[in-house]
């Protein structure tokens, strides 16, 4: 999270000053956004990464356990049969909660809002040719987020759409 030191620092210099210009708040409000979204889909994205590299392990490793199981204990068959069963149960999970798409959604919105976040610091991109760079950053962090937001929506009506409800 930046300073507002380092906020300062970074912010572009404005020449003009108007009385519209000297009474607006400080950047505060869509840094806090920025930082914010950055925090929650960096959060969202390594939760997802867990959960979907737990399921895939227990998955494979239950999966390659049921060809042992049944050649040590073939009288024990209904053991394989359990764990075949978990297997599908935890493909289920992974396909409802969606946590491999989720870890790369995230991930990648969470990256495209650092990016803005150093073009913006760097006065660099569109910022450097933008008269009001703080709002150019507002609307492009705000865009970032409606598209993931979306995109979301599209998926969870997709799934509603597929089961028939």
């Amino acid at each position: 999270m930046a300073t507002r030191a380092a906020v300062e620092e970074a912010r572009p210099v404005v020449h003009e000053r108007s009385p519209a210009v000297e009474a607006r708040p400080e950047l505060a409000p869509v840094w806090k956004r920025l930082d914010e979204q950055i925090d929650w889909y960096d959060r969202g994205s390594r939760r997802s990464k867990r959960w979907y590299l737990l399921l895939k392990v227990v998955q494979i490793v239950t999966a390659a356990a049921i060809p042992v199981l049944a050649t040590a204990w073939p009288e024990k068959a209904w053991i394989g049969g359990g764990m075949g069963a978990g297997i599908v149960v935890l493909e289920g999970l992974q396909q409802l909660f969606q946590h491999h798409s989720n870890w790369t959604q995230y991930r990648s919105t969470c990256e495209a809002l650092r990016h803005e976040k150093y073009l913006w610091m760097a006065h660099a991109g569109p910022y450097s040719r933008s008269q009001r760079p703080d709002s150019l950053l507002a609307e492009r962090v705000e865009g970032l987020v409606s598209q993931e937001q979306a995109a979301w929506a599209s998926t969870q009506s997709e799934k509603t759409t597929s089961h028939g409800q």
